[in-house]
């Protein structure tokens, strides 16, 4: 049996993984930064030698809000830089089959994203490096490009199969549900809950109006497996709803509220920013491939996240 280690394994997306690994005929090794730390060399070497896994699926990275995107910059490109440094040069050395490497769409352009939605055009693979990134995320957003620079730098040199998948706005349980330093749907999960437990409006930021494609974890874990088994490109690939499926921060809110029973208690901060209006991704190129696939709907996935968030409250990331 072939062995899949996976980085990042017990955050959202390493969870989804380990929670549809019985449907797959391989052995699976979770890490966690407690089992090992992937800013160290040698201690990421003697962590992969342990297991000689035949497959790495690369999700760990420093994450956080915007909040934390802006005021650690330096901690936001060096680990990150490091992490990717140690994970790609670890799994050369030990001749690792298939490298998959978790980017994020935020990484994209800002005048990309920005102009070219307002033309109709949509977010693709080709335009990830064709100009700079938002400042407000623009350390991380440097280092994870260089991940997958450094991906491509392997395969030119090498002809290692080092590959990057490239999701959306990912929620499900096992996420980070932080009130300032989490996404926009746990951390409104969180709102909401505190607002009814104290009785006070559930208050969100901004218009509610910027339009996003969200991913439920789960069939992002799909996705990645059937990239791991199936996908033999050598560029990235865009893992992420398609374009109808495209939901106003409203709606998300709204369909929040709705499993507290707390919909008409809700009120919007219009003095806050909204942010960019619609930086909507193309997954054409994965549709053209896998043909067809059953997305969770949003409404589905919202009330799997908030029953696990209740019962989880205790323990849970916040």
């Amino acid at each position: 049996m072939k062995t899949i280690l996976v980085t990042g394994g017990y955050g959202l997306v390493g969870s989804a993984i380990r929670n549809i690994s019985n449907n797959y005929d391989y052995k699976f090794i979770f890490l966690s930064s407690k089992d090992c730390d992937l800013t160290n060399y040698s201690s990421t070497l003697y962590t992969f030698t342990n297991y000689y896994p035949d497959y790495v699926i690369h999700l760990a990275a420093c994450v956080g809000g915007l909040f934390k995107n802006m005021a650690y910059k330096v901690d936001m490109y060096e680990k990150n830089i490091l992490i990717n440094l140690n994970v790609l040069k670890v799994c050369h050395e030990i001749k690792v089959k298939k490298l998959i490497s978790c980017l994020s769409t935020c990484i994209f352009p800002d005048k990309t994203s920005n102009n070219d939605t307002l033309k109709g055009l949509k977010i693709n693979e080709t335009m990830l490096h064709d100009g700079p990134p938002h400042t407000s995320n623009d350390a991380y957003a440097y280092a994870k490009r260089m991940l997958e620079v450094q991906s491509r730098a392997y395969r030119e040199q090498f002809s290692d199969n080092f590959i990057c998948i490239i999701p959306t706005n990912i929620y499900g349980p096992n996420d980070n549900f932080h009130l300032k330093d989490s996404h926009v749907i746990p951390a409104l999960i969180h709102k909401c809950y505190l607002a009814k437990k104290e009785n006070k409006p559930f208050i969100i930021a901004g218009s509610g109006t910027p339009l996003r494609q969200f991913i439920y974890s789960e069939d992002l874990a799909i996705l990645i497996l059937w990239t791991l088994e199936n996908y033999h490109d050598k560029e990235s690939i865009i893992l992420s709803v398609p374009e109808n499926d495209e939901k106003s921060i409203n709606y998300v809110a709204t369909c929040i509220a709705k499993e507290f029973n707390y919909e008409n208690n809700m009120e919007f901060d219009t003095d806050k920013p909204d942010g960019q209006y619609k930086k909507t991704a193309d997954n054409s190129k994965l549709m053209n491939l896998i043909k067809s696939f059953n997305f969770t709907p949003i409404e589905e996935g919202i009330a799997k996240t908030v029953y696990w968030f209740i019962n989880n409250y205790n323990v849970c990331r916040k």
